[in-house]
């Protein structure tokens, strides 16, 4: 099997994963994933997670001229912004409406610099800091402009009352980091007002320093 028909295959089995776990729902969601050439194959528009054809995903030449498949997802500027701005460190990129993330994102008081409490250390590894964006029109070319306004400081944001977008070095780190950050959204969503002990300023230090995490 050539290295496109395997990420093509990859990108439909890790959709439907997250479709079939509730992660996405109805047409929500759009992934896209780098090749050795620089080429993109990304999920189109209206596509369902749950059902996504390989032999239809949109393919994009390296200079980002779309050369085949379905008309892509109308989010290409967050993926496009990610490519730009993290060249060495994104080979994926995984946008979902994920219920908890959502939540939260439309909460007062959330630190827009860093959304997600420091609960755990797996969100910290994963993720770095999580930065909180405005709320734009979905498909609005200034959220790719946001994401290139960070200068390639964050691996993930979240859109408020939109959704997360996260990128990372090949597709499956980027599914789990997203999910990772879903799951810390739901902890947050779960213990607000209930004063839970949140990890020191020390030992998020040792795991920053122990796993070489962006932490500015």
């Amino acid at each position: 099997m050539s290295e496109e028909a395997a990420l093509r295959e990859h990108i439909c089995m890790m959709a439907k994963s997250l479709y079939d776990r509730g992660l996405t729902a109805g047409s929500s969601g759009n992934i896209s994933a780098r090749l050795s050439d620089g080429r993109l194959l990304v999920t189109p528009t209206g596509s369902s997670f749950g059902r996504l054809d390989p032999a239809r995903l949109s393919l994009f030449d390296s200079e980002g001229r779309l050369i085949g498949g379905d008309k892509p997802t109308k989010e290409m500027p967050l993926h496009a912004a990610f490519y730009e701005t993290r060249p060495k460190k994104t080979g994926a990129v995984v946008h979902l409406h994920s219920s908890h993330s959502v939540a939260l994102s439309i909460l007062p008081d959330v630190d827009a610099d860093n959304m997600l409490p420091p609960l755990t250390a797996y969100s910290i590894m994963k993720l770095g800091k999580v930065k909180l964006l405005p709320y734009f029109m979905p498909g609005d070319p200034a959220m790719g402009d946001a994401i290139r306004g960070l200068a390639g400081k964050r691996s993930a944001v979240m859109l408020a009352a939109h959704g997360p977008v996260v990128s990372a070095r090949d597709l499956e780190a980027a599914v789990y980091a997203i999910e990772e950050l879903e799951e810390t959204a739901k902890l947050a969503m779960l213990t607000r007002g209930a004063n839970p002990s949140l990890l020191t300023d020390a030992q998020i230090a040792d795991l920053v320093r122990t796993y070489d995490v962006e932490w500015d």
